[in-house]
């Protein structure tokens, strides 16, 4: 599984669903990250943001959660 870290803390993962094969990036504290697209379902500290392989990926939306990641790990 694809891991991305800063520092050495992990920040997201790259995945994919079992069942539909839908790829997302899981971000390791969701749970503190507030965004439209994230979803956490039955995660307790994990939020999920699907990317859509037959549409443009929502770049911007992308980066402002890996941002907004990032910024409470520097806490």
């Amino acid at each position: 599984m694809p891991c991305f870290c800063f520092g050495k803390k992990a920040i997201c993962y790259l995945w994919k669903d079992k069942k539909s094969n839908i790829p997302y990036i899981l971000f390791v504290d969701g749970n503190r990250l507030n965004h439209v697209l994230l979803e956490s379902g039955d995660r307790a500290r994990m939020k999920i943001l699907w990317v859509d392989a037959n549409q443009d990926i929502p770049i911007q939306d992308i980066l402002d959660v890996l941002n907004s990641a990032i910024y409470l790990h520097k806490k």
